[in-house]
């Protein structure tokens, strides 16, 4: 065991180590060499350093470096090296986060990691919480509870009776919302596409003055940092209005959140923590390792009766237990991760990587307005949209950006335009970075004219 786990750690640090001087996209020749992991399942076992040297030669240069800092596509973090520390000895532990039972260490850590994050986000502190996969499943946590929420206030317990024969529920979205969202009220049976889309400006915020009017049981859906521009919606303003007829106010702010915890930004999220629920990822902005996401929920019962589970030969402990606010029973333990993130950045280090990345996204506009190349969106946080003349020559520059390696950045419609998208999320990202990239992006731009 020693010299095995020894030599994936070796392993691990060589990849690491090679990130920066290898193509981010990984090459034809490393693709075509995945074919050599596609056999017939192995009739004996095997030497379990034979298994690792075999998926370190053959997957290791099949990946894509998204741990890197020339990595700007979908809003992709690093990983720290606390939270990837941490996460080779949660690994070690094996421990499932399901009860302080199965795991005190586990439970005590997540629960005082959601505790950070509350305070970092300025949100109340008294907030339910579950730590999930991801910001689609950490916006159907939080939007379970609000479905149970509503549905109370009309004397229906949808949990116990289900939806048949329940009061409808309105639910408002904005013109822009990530599909991710909807996918998420498709699967709490609420429906992809009999949403309220309300109007969006340039930015793709929603706009108050169109924004429609609500009756009944309703739930409203908002962003804090849309996915191609970072544009945050009024959340404080559209608050308000929800509040005064009982309606139920989420935020989605899988990346865009972690501005309230930058001074300098933090402008941009006023008023999320007027709202309801609120659902994040660990593994963008924070730079904990895939995959971490994080609901949050104000009204704590709603999100405990939303999720909760019962049996004979289960404790109803005074304590916190995750198996009552989170979708999955028997999980790992993701909150150890954005523990170790929390205490190895602390406020300000959190404060310097979210402005840090902020200001990078700043350089590669400058850089891009300055050659004459016409950047779509105002960019207040970390999005850059770029767009390269008409729709075949931008799609042609993009495929060669990724076909050339020394960065990557993904390809998006906004609207009518197709534009490439830099999201620039890591801490390993530095201004040399940038400026190579930019480098890179120039000479294709030059080139193709």
């Amino acid at each position: 065991m020693d010299a095995l786990m020894q030599s994936a750690a070796q392993r691990a640090l060589q990849y690491l180590e090679k990130l920066n001087s290898r193509s981010v996209a990984p090459a034809p020749a490393a693709l075509k060499d995945l074919s050599k992991l596609d056999y017939a399942l192995p009739e004996g076992p095997a030497p379990a350093g034979e298994v690792l040297s075999e998926l370190d030669d053959i997957g290791s240069p099949a990946t894509t470096a998204n741990a890197g800092g020339r990595y700007f596509g979908f809003v992709t973090g690093g990983a720290l090296p606390a939270t990837l520390a941490a996460n080779w000895l949660a690994g070690a532990w094996d421990q499932n986060a399901f009860s302080v039972l199965t795991s005190p260490a586990a439970v005590t850590i997540e629960n005082i990691a959601l505790g950070w994050v509350l305070d970092a986000l300025d949100l109340p502190e008294d907030c339910g919480g579950a730590f999930v996969t991801g910001a689609t499943m950490a916006n159907f946590t939080a939007l379970a509870a609000a479905r149970h929420h509503v549905l109370a206030a009309e004397g229906w317990d949808v949990d116990a009776d289900g939806l048949f024969g329940a009061p409808p529920i309105t639910v408002v979205v904005g013109e822009e919302v990530h599909p991710t969202l909807l996918k998420s009220l498709g699967l709490l049976g609420l429906g992809r596409q009999r949403v309220v889309k309300a109007p969006v400006d340039d930015q793709g915020r929603i706009r108050v003055d169109t924004f429609p009017v609500l009756t009944g049981p309703t739930i409203v859906c908002l962003q804090a940092g849309n996915v191609n521009t970072g544009a945050f919606d009024p959340v404080g303003q559209i608050c308000g209005r929800a509040h005064d007829v009982g309606a139920w106010v989420h935020v989605d702010g899988a990346f865009g959140i972690w501005a309230a915890a930058a001074p300098e930004r933090a402008h941009l999220a006023a008023g999320v923590n007027q709202a309801d629920s609120w659902a994040t990822d660990g593994h963008k902005w924070l730079n904990v390792p895939y995959d971490c996401g994080i609901a949050m929920v104000r009204h704590s019962e709603a999100l405990r009766a939303a999720m909760s589970i019962t049996a004979a030969y289960l404790p109803d402990e005074a304590t916190r237990e995750p198996m009552h606010y989170t979708p999955e029973a028997s999980r790992r333990a993701r909150g150890i991760e954005v523990w170790a993130a929390l205490r190895s950045l602390g406020r300000s280090g959190l404060a310097d990587l979210v402005e840090r990345n902020c200001r990078l996204a700043a350089r590669f506009t400058d850089a891009f307005r300055t050659d004459g190349i016409t950047v779509l969106n105002e960019v207040v946080l970390n999005q850059v949209l770029v767009k390269f003349g008409d729709t075949g020559r931008t799609k042609e520059i993009i495929r060669r950006v990724q076909e050339d390696g020394t960065c990557w950045c993904g390809e998006t419609v906004w609207q009518g335009h197709t534009a490439m998208r830099i999201s620039v999320s890591s801490w390993k990202t530095t201004e040399t970075d940038v400026d190579e990239s930019v480098t890179a992006i120039l000479r294709i731009v030059h080139e193709s004219r």
